[in-house]
């Protein structure tokens, strides 16, 4: 990553503790992290380490006890709820393990759906959301609904429904966990694909395999940052 450039994201000391019957759970504790424009990081980890936690904070779904994050050099903090909603809506797209498509709605609609939320015409949103289905290899499924797909085609549903608002990054959750091993494949080199195009990506993953596919890879146990290994060929604006 280029030292001069400013980074996409960055956090400064990020704890997270969650209290339940009167139980203080540390899920985070003092994370450093910054993540530049294009760069494919994936943070691994052992169940119950902090990783979706992580996740949740990077993608303004839940807020830290302690710390600063910054987006686009926001401090989000300071960030009122409606600009919050605004930048989870416009600036990150998310990729979750079970899908969480519409049933009763079609391909197409699922991934035009982020778009009614906006001020565009309907000849833009048919456009966008034809583009990211042919992006991911589904537009000859548009007319289908999500119980007439496999889980591999779902998932890549899922894909062009987080890109389809052009987002700044990309969030996975564990895109491969309901899947098999050859759908996982797929969906993996879609994900490198779509880096490979410039992309800049964020992916959540407990498997050692896919966590190495990535530029970059933090490591968490226990809530914290245990160790941090760079690719010796990942090269980022």
């Amino acid at each position: 990553m280029n030292s001069t450039a400013q980074p996409l994201i960055r956090m400064q000391n990020i704890s997270k503790v969650f209290l339940t019957d009167e139980v203080e759970t540390r899920a985070l504790s003092g994370i450093n992290l910054e993540i530049a424009n294009g760069e494919f990081v994936s943070i691994a980890g052992p169940s119950g380490c902090g990783k979706s936690t992580l996740l949740s904070i990077l993608g303004l779904l839940d807020s830290p006890n302690d710390g600063t994050y910054w987006i686009h050099n926001d401090e989000v903090e300071n960030l009122s709820l409606s600009d919050r909603t605004r930048i989870r809506n416009r600036e990150i797209g998310f990729v979750f393990q079970a899908f969480n498509l519409i049933g009763d709605l079609t391909v197409y609609e699922n991934v035009e759906l982020p778009l009614t939320y906006r001020s565009l015409g309907s000849a833009e949103r048919k456009q966008r959301a034809q583009q990211v289905l042919e992006r991911v290899g589904m537009a000859h499924r548009m007319k289908h609904y999500p119980s007439q797909l496999s889980g591999g085609q779902q998932q890549r549903v899922a894909v062009a429904r987080a890109l389809v608002g052009q987002p700044a990054i990309l969030l996975a959750d564990e895109p491969t966990g309901n899947l098999d091993s050859k759908n996982s494949e797929a969906v993996i080199d879609l994900l490198r694909q779509l880096h490979a195009d410039g992309a800049t990506i964020c992916m959540v993953t407990h498997d050692p395999r896919y966590a190495s596919i990535a530029g970059r890879t933090i490591h968490l146990l226990d809530g914290c940052v245990v160790e941090e290994a760079v690719r010796s060929d990942a090269t980022y604006s």
